[in-house]
């Protein structure tokens, strides 16, 4: 029997907190190259997530703890579409090449994450080329905007 359960939850969470990248996952597919990836990713919310797609997957995201931003972008970087998974939205499927990003509301987020594999790290590519080259100010500063992004908003300019 494969499970997560809250004590698993907690250390996740701990773990995301002392990493540098604020994050921590648990995988349940036993290999990368399993068809099926099935993670949980604990989030603390100054975690960024880099506007990106996978052209080859879906991507199937369901809060396990807290609530989470989830922003669709066009390949300008205007938002397309929000909802805040754990606030009346429970599951979202993203179609395989769509630009989105993630952003954890609250401390303590766990989100449970299922794509098609194998494993496939992000192509320069599928980064969006709008948002900021790396971890910087202008990286936290779009992370900030998320708050606030509305359908309609074009990202921030980070040039």
């Amino acid at each position: 029997m494969k499970l997560i359960d809250t004590a698993r939850l907690d250390q996740m969470v701990e773990s995301a907190k002392a990493s540098p990248r604020l994050r921590a996952h648990h995988n349940l597919h036993p290999h990368l190259d399993d068809p099926v990836q099935r993670l949980a990713i604990a989030m603390e919310p100054d975690t960024l997530v880099f506007p990106h797609r996978h052209p080859h997957t879906f991507e199937l995201l369901t809060p396990l703890r807290g609530r989470f931003i989830v922003l669709y972008f066009d390949d300008a970087g205007v938002v397309t579409a929000r909802t805040v998974l754990g606030e009346g939205t429970q599951v979202i499927e993203n179609p395989a090449g769509q630009w989105h990003a993630v952003r954890s509301l609250d401390a303590g987020g766990v989100i449970f994450e299922v794509k098609q594999g194998a494993y496939q790290p992000l192509a320069p590519q599928d980064v969006a080329s709008w948002a900021p080259a790396s971890e910087s100010d202008a990286a936290r500063q779009l992370n900030d905007w998320y708050l606030t992004a509305r359908v309609g908003d074009q990202a921030p300019s980070f040039s």
